[in-house]
């Protein structure tokens, strides 16, 4: 899952991304407040850590902005202040935010609320098991089963399956496939994307199946929706 971290302290912000990707996931950052509107516009992460004082557009518009678009409305979003007073909280929470807490923190507690969030708003992201007819994947045993068979996937194909399934339907371009399953840091070719999406279906697929995974020409890869149905 994605995290998007919106925060002005360049410390704050590191601390935040170490432990966040020592839980196992993606982030970006934004130092500004309309920095982080155009990120959002590109991609929508999985939830927003969004400072109140903000240079360019405050948190609080941000927020505003997050709730009055169709394609966000529904984002998680939790506000970092050194504001605690009631009047504060009250208002931060009346413009759309989820949670609130209040610097200095502790991160332990943020990471919790950040878990809490995510099993109300996403539980299919924090779910052990995913399945959709006859294909199911265990998370946390690292095993991909067809029809009852124990299938043999590399850690790619993977995490590939895993990243396609947790979005039904959803067309991922080659280069959204290589931020999420391989991550931003890494620079390979997108066609070593079409080489994985290749391997992960000969695993998938034996004689008579149907293919889970779908391809948009000139756009992508989607899980089949209808793959529940057919399969």
């Amino acid at each position: 899952m994605q995290v998007l971290i919106v925060e002005d302290e360049e410390a704050l912000t590191t601390l935040l991304r170490y432990n966040l990707e020592a839980e196992g996931f993606l982030v970006d950052s934004a130092a500004r407040g309309d920095d982080a509107e155009l990120l959002l516009a590109e991609r929508i992460p999985d939830l927003v850590l969004l400072d109140w004082m903000l240079p360019g557009l405050s948190g609080i518009e941000l927020c505003r902005r997050i709730r009055a678009r169709r394609e966000t409305e529904r984002l998680p979003v939790i506000m970092l202040t050194a504001r605690g007073e009631e009047g504060d909280r009250v208002r931060g929470l009346g413009t759309g935010a989820d949670d609130y807490i209040v610097k200095p923190f502790s991160v332990p507690e943020l990471l919790a609320r950040i878990r809490a969030l995510l099993r109300r708003a996403k539980p299919a992201h924090v779910s052990d098991r995913l399945a959709a007819g006859d294909l199911e994947l265990d998370r946390t045993g690292h095993r991909v089963r067809r029809g009852g068979e124990e299938l043999h996937l590399g850690p790619t194909e993977f995490r590939l399956l895993e990243f396609l399934m947790l979005a039904p339907g959803r067309v991922f371009s080659r280069e959204q496939l290589l931020d999420g399953v391989w991550g931003h840091d890494v620079y390979i070719d997108e066609r070593t994307v079409d080489v994985h999406v290749g391997r992960l279906r000969k695993a998938l697929n034996g004689p008579r199946q149907t293919d889970p995974i779908r391809t948009v020409r000139g756009s992508g890869y989607a899980f089949d929706e209808t793959f529940s149905l057919e399969a």
